[in-house]
């Protein structure tokens, strides 16, 4: 599709199916593989635009559905968009709204037609369409923006998995039909659950409609790792090689790393932010818990290899201090940190597929991450997905 305008996509450089891209946006160049931080409410909870701008984030996911809410979509685009409204110049990749509606279960009825819902604000009835979602997310002005599909939970019954892909899919071709801005990227959104057969078949009725790049859906709902990631592999292989892949709401360490190796190029998940909130930070050796009380007496910083400021300036026991006190600033420094570890780990995937050594890299990575653990042991479901990785990919090129 050539109609989006400053809207680019070319992979650099390989190794077995990991890929190093360039994206170019209307708000700037980004490099793939990336992870991009939810700021569900046009912010990243707690963090300056610049904060975000500092740890190294390159591209903000922003909620249609709580943005639609509150403060209106119109007031967004009497801003000029979302870069206006936030302060944060980079690019944004708007949600459909599709999963937030889906989440509230008894609150909602769908159709053909949409999905009517109850909001959890004042509990007032909307119903959002493809086309609503679609006039939502030009409004806010996202450089991104995802079709509006329909996410089964897990478990779910096969026929109610394909009756919902099939609906998807419907719904995609109505949301392009309204689309009328051309600076703008529409990714449509492959779904079928864990199941590779009706993974082919939302594949053969998603890929004709060419769009720009494309989501995997459906997963990180509540499957183990152990039927996640073979879903992941199927899906990234049959998708378009010139176009980008987006594994839509994983963000945990161990994920990335096995999703990288698979061939995904694009990232978003509230976990590094929310379990900052919560007192821990993620490091190579698993999740440090500074409500510990051993946290309270260390005066080593969270990572002596990290470069946020959290690390370059404070203790383990003044961050916990500040969690005991109740402070602000202690989530705060934690979401900092949790976010720069993130893109570290990405920056340091980037440059081990570009020399060609990403699956030791990422071997001994999981080695140092899960021997930390109780069990100490690598788990084989991530062991399976490097190997996997490292294989040419054997399905039907797409070109």
């Amino acid at each position: 599709m050539s109609s989006e305008l400053s809207f680019d996509f070319e992979v650099q450089q390989r190794d077995g199916r990991a890929r190093l891209g360039t994206l170019q946006t209307p708000h700037g160049e980004v490099q793939t593989p990336l992870f991009m931080p939810v700021g569900t409410q046009g912010t990243v909870k707690g963090l300056s635009p610049a904060e975000i701008e500092e740890v190294g984030s390159q591209i903000i996911l922003a909620n249609t559905y709580h943005l639609m809410l509150r403060p209106g979509e119109q007031l967004v685009a009497q801003h000029g968009g979302l870069q206006g409204f936030s302060g944060y110049p980079g690019p944004f990749l708007t949600d459909s709204g599709g999963f937030q509606v889906m989440s509230l279960g008894h609150l909602r009825k769908i159709s053909e037609e949409g999905v009517i819902f109850k909001s959890h604000l004042d509990g007032s009835m909307i119903e959002l369409t493809p086309e609503r979602s679609i006039q939502v997310q030009q409004a806010l002005g996202a450089d991104i923006i995802m079709a509006f599909d329909e996410c089964p939970p897990y478990p779910a019954e096969r026929d109610y998995i394909r009756s919902s892909l099939q609906r998807t899919a419907r719904w995609l071709e109505r949301c392009l039909a309204v689309k009328d801005k051309d600076d703008q990227a529409l990714f449509a959104i492959v779904q079928g659950g864990v199941h590779p057969d009706l993974r082919d078949e939302s594949l053969a009725l998603t890929l004709p409609f060419d769009t720009p790049g494309y989501a995997i859906g459906g997963l990180a709902v509540g499957e183990p790792k152990e039927e996640m990631f073979p879903a992941v592999a199927y899906t990234a292989e049959r998708l378009p090689e010139h176009k980008p892949r987006y594994l839509m709401g994983v963000g945990h360490p161990e994920d990335l790393v096995a999703g990288i190796a698979l061939g995904v190029d694009m990232f978003d998940c509230v976990y590094p932010t929310r379990t900052g909130r919560f007192g821990y930070a993620l490091t190579d050796r698993g999740r440090l818990n500074l409500n510990s009380s051993g946290a309270r007496t260390r005066l080593e910083p969270i990572d002596p290899d990290c470069d946020c400021v959290a690390c370059r300036t404070f203790t383990q026991a003044y961050i916990a201090h500040l969690l005991r006190a109740e402070e602000m600033l202690g989530p705060r420094l934690l979401s900092i940190h949790n976010l720069r570890y993130l893109h570290r780990l990405v920056e340091r995937m980037r440059e081990a597929i570009a020399v060609g050594t990403l699956y030791d890299w990422a071997m001994a990575w999981g080695q140092t991450y899960f021997g930390s653990k109780a069990d100490g042991v690598v788990p084989e479901w991530f062991t399976e997905a490097l190997e996997t990785g490292r294989q040419t990919p054997t399905g039907t090129p797409h070109h």
